[in-house]
């Protein structure tokens, strides 16, 4: 295993490009807890933490492909110094706006807003850097999505570890200014980097081509349900272990070791995904990841305890990260290759949405059946989208291949 990812890791420019792209990442770990604490202290309401945030939140998920975009048609230096720029400002004048109490929540609302708008989207830009890095070679781009969705999995569980460090000994505001210097260093080191400085811009006619973005989407339909699907699971669950908690008696440490277990399942599977010598299809591979995360959500139903649970939910990581990645390879695949970038980041918005929709459904499920039917509809349906985006897929190839011919 190790032999295979030194092979990733031995690429030109590798290891310092995705050094310095995981630096800044780190900031999405960050920023957001450190930006909702400030935000509770400042105006002294929850209500207003939970708008906040859900602007933050809305404008970071659904603007990512217009900002991805930004990325195929500039390259990627014309385009995250900018953003970064923006982002930084923003994140600077918030920091001033909650330094004492009583600001205006419009204020707040707006700031967290237009911040969210901006953050530079490294992760796609990153992924976009492997595909030129790999060369065409499947199996290493494979091992090196897989290598890259661990690490980022890692640092979204240790960016609120190290805000929960700074909040120690300083407030919160201190968090939102590492955040933001992280992103600083991160991104202007990875700008700089030959790998990155060797991804060119679009041409104009392609540009034209995919203004609308109704093109790409076409072509990524398919990894964009699948990974949907496994954001509604991901939403869901971190809910239901809550409910089940409560209902067993159980405090909040106990969800807590459930939801490391996930993790560490999906860590695992990532890295597994990466080496194993897969024969099937991409596509194929997608559909049965799918199918065996939503079974394997079903049975979780089952357990009669936290420790049993624990262990489920390890088997339902095992399927996370590598269902993700495959759903990242694909787009990277069957996307043209001026919107590369675009179509990476619409796969993480249709995990970030789906997500969200399966938490909202979660809340009003929970209180309307036992957490056992919960988790059982749950891994049914998204067994049940693994088969119909397959068929899906299947018609959406034959259409476009008759718009080719006709075209």
């Amino acid at each position: 295993m190790s032999a295979s990812y030194a092979r990733v890791l031995r690429l030109p420019h590798a290891r310092r490009t995705f050094a310095t792209a995981l630096l800044g990442r780190l900031s999405y770990g960050v920023v957001p807890l450190s930006v909702m604490l400030a935000v509770i202290r400042a105006s002294g309401s929850y209500a207003v933490a939970g708008a906040v945030m859900a602007l933050f939140g809305a404008t970071v998920v659904l603007l990512a492909p217009a900002r991805a975009a930004l990325i195929d048609r500039h390259g990627p230096r014309r385009a995250l110094v900018p953003l970064l720029a923006a982002y930084t400002a923003l994140l600077g004048l918030l920091t001033a706006a909650v330094w004492r109490p009583g600001a205006p929540p419009v204020l707040l609302g707006t700031l967290t807003a237009l911040a969210g708008a901006s953050v530079p989207p490294l992760g796609p830009t990153m992924r976009t850097v492997w595909s030129r890095l790999a060369q065409g070679d499947k199996a290493l781009l494979r091992r090196a999505y897989s290598l890259d969705g661990v690490a980022e999995e890692l640092l979204f569980v240790s960016g609120p570890l190290l805000v929960g460090v700074l909040v120690g000994v300083a407030a919160p505001t201190a968090g939102i200014a590492v955040g933001a210097a992280l992103m600083v260093a991160g991104t202007t080191m990875f700008v700089r980097s030959p790998a990155v400085r060797a991804v060119p811009p679009a041409a104009p006619s392609s540009v034209r081509r995919n203004r609308s973005g109704r093109r790409v989407l076409r072509r990524i339909a398919r990894p964009m349900g699948a990974a949907a699907a496994v954001g509604l699971a991901l939403g869901v669950l971190d809910l239901l272990v809550v409910v089940f908690a409560e209902r067993h008696h159980l405090g909040g440490e106990s969800v807590a070791w459930v939801l490391a277990a996930l993790s560490a399942g999906s860590a695992v599977g990532g890295l597994l995904n990466g080496v194993v010598g897969w024969r099937t299809a991409a596509r194929t591979r997608l559909a049965l990841l799918t199918a065996g995360l939503g079974l394997a959500l079903a049975c979780a139903g089952l357990a009669p305890g936290f420790g049993t649970l624990a262990l489920v939910m390890a088997g339902v990581g095992l399927f996370v990260s590598p269902a993700v990645t495959t759903a990242y390879l694909i787009a990277d695949e069957e996307g043209a290759p001026e919107a590369r970038t675009q179509a990476g980041a619409w796969v993480n918005t249709a995990v970030n949405a789906g997500s969200t929709g399966g938490t909202a459904l979660a809340g009003v499920a929970a209180g309307q059946a036992p957490v056992a039917v919960c988790f059982a509809v749950t891994g049914g349906v998204v067994a049940v989208t693994a088969v119909l985006v397959t068929a899906k897929g299947a018609r959406g190839r034959g259409a476009l291949r008759g718009e080719v011919a006709v075209g």
